[in-house]
């Protein structure tokens, strides 16, 4: 009877666990690895053949700016402080 319970439980947690939601569809943290991987997806800023600037850098981010139409907008903050990303990140996700 114990070993019934045993496999009746084992398998209503297997099927609970089903509904944890994958780690890619959690919120990334703006100016983190992953947070500029996930910008880059959106905006893809290399050219046709792979090639683009470093992600997280000045150019990589001037490109950014670029692609969302807010470069020289004296509204954006500097590109080098988290503000940028958090700015960026507003943008993105709209």
């Amino acid at each position: 009877m114990n070993a019934i319970r045993s496999s009746v439980s084992l398998c209503i947690f297997a099927v609970c666990s089903c509904g944890v939601a994958p780690t890619s569809n959690l919120i990334k943290q703006p100016c983190s690895e992953q947070w500029f991987q996930h910008v880059e997806e959106k905006l893809q800023t290399g050219d046709s053949e792979g090639h683009g600037p470093d992600l997280g850098s000045s150019e990589w981010r001037s490109v950014v700016e670029f692609k969302l139409g807010i470069r020289g907008d004296p509204g954006v903050p500097h590109r080098e402080t988290d503000k940028w990303c958090t700015y960026i990140d507003e943008r993105v996700r709209k």
